[in-house]
């Protein structure tokens, strides 16, 4: 994909666990000739060394010119103050975590501010989406809760994004190229 570095460009990158998404997400974003804002969603967890790890991991691939705003939950506002640049919001998942403690109706207000905002921004930005939804149905309610909400915004995303790409298995897949795009309101399901 090229940027059209004088207009707005949505993309999803979504895809399993160490599939490569955020990796292909980052070359997108390299390539989009647009100063680059990494938009960091993940809370560091100071007792949890994996996670630190993972965290260091994703870091030492960016570039220095790279501008990281740490953002665990107002990435909406943080899109509304970064014009005419490429965010790469990384990730849909650990933002959604982050909010898992909020009702359903906080919620909604929340995705429908962020949708709101996709559609009226001037920057470039780049989703990185885990798909969780393709394995069993999880046994606690704070999982169900997380995969059903992670899978309806990612669906949402999808629907605005110019270029959907999944990775999996080694390779992209461009959705957009590939797939057929659903014409049913995902918004309340």
């Amino acid at each position: 994909m090229i940027f059209n570095s004088n207009t707005r460009q949505i993309v999803l990158v979504t895809g399993a666990a160490r599939s490569g998404k955020s990796e292909w997400a980052e070359t997108l974003a390299h390539n989009s000739n647009k100063s680059v804002t990494y938009v960091a969603t993940a809370m560091m967890i100071p007792e949890d060394y994996q996670w630190q790890q993972r965290i260091l991991q994703h870091q030492k691939r960016r570039p220095p010119s790279w501008q990281t705003i740490a953002e665990p939950k107002n990435i909406t506002a943080v899109i509304r103050t970064q014009p005419d640049r490429c965010l790469l919001v990384d990730s849909v998942g650990s933002w959604v975590a982050n909010w898992l403690d909020v009702e359903d109706t906080v919620w909604e207000e929340i995705t429908d501010d962020l949708l709101a905002c996709l559609k009226e921004v001037r920057s470039s930005i780049i989703f990185v989406a885990e798909e969780t939804g393709w394995g069993v149905i999880p046994a606690y309610a704070s999982g169900r809760l997380f995969r059903d909400r992670l899978g309806h915004l990612t669906r949402q995303i999808g629907t605005v994004a110019d270029t959907t790409y999944l990775v999996t298995g080694g390779h992209v897949l461009n959705l957009s190229v590939l797939g057929t795009p659903l014409n049913s309101d995902c918004r309340r399901q």
